[in-house]
């Protein structure tokens, strides 16, 4: 996909998410930093969106030992860059407690009606967000085309409860979320 389109299309997801009432009264919220070479959802301007409302917003951060965690970030430019492809927090960024998010954004490569999705294989958000974001909203974010009608789903699976793309919202079927 050109660069072009995938801002054209990311520009129309942050339209969507800005308009979803999870978002209306959330006070901490986690994004991520868009691969752009893979042509990921670039989330940028929803952050500058969210902190215009007075949200804190968190970043996941992945140590050498393949844990990930989630650190709030004043400032995107002190972001680092990370060996797979992403930027994260500085290592002295605050830690974000179990509870404190409201939402979680979540990427994926591919993600059915029902929630699941598929990443890059390493189980990273899998195993964060049982952890981090006990009770927050979890929404995938992906382009249209990515949306398949069904994925396998396999022990250690979190599904998200809502699923954005640059055409719709839908909110996944197992696990209803109001959007």
């Amino acid at each position: 996909m050109p660069v072009s389109a995938a801002a054209d299309r990311s520009a129309k997801i942050v339209a969507r998410l800005s308009m979803l009432e999870a978002f209306g009264g959330a006070r901490a919220v986690a994004l991520f930093w868009p691969i752009v070479e893979r042509r990921e959802v670039d989330l940028r301007e929803f952050d500058v969106e969210l902190r215009g409302r007075g949200v804190r917003v968190a970043y996941p951060a992945v140590d050498e030992a393949g844990t990930m965690t989630f650190r709030f970030v004043s400032d995107v430019d002190a972001m680092v860059e990370h060996p797979l492809g992403f930027r994260e927090p500085p290592p002295d960024a605050p830690a974000v407690a179990a509870g404190e998010l409201d939402v979680v954004l979540v990427p994926a490569l591919a993600v059915d009606p029902r929630g699941h999705r598929i990443g890059y294989g390493a189980g990273h958000y899998d195993r964060a967000l049982p952890a981090h974001a006990v009770q927050a909203r979890r929404v995938a974010v992906v382009f249209d085309f990515q949306l398949v009608p069904d994925l396998p789903d396999t022990l250690g699976d979190v599904p998200v409860g809502v699923v954005v793309t640059d055409r719709q919202t839908l909110v996944a079927e197992p696990c209803a979320v109001d959007p």
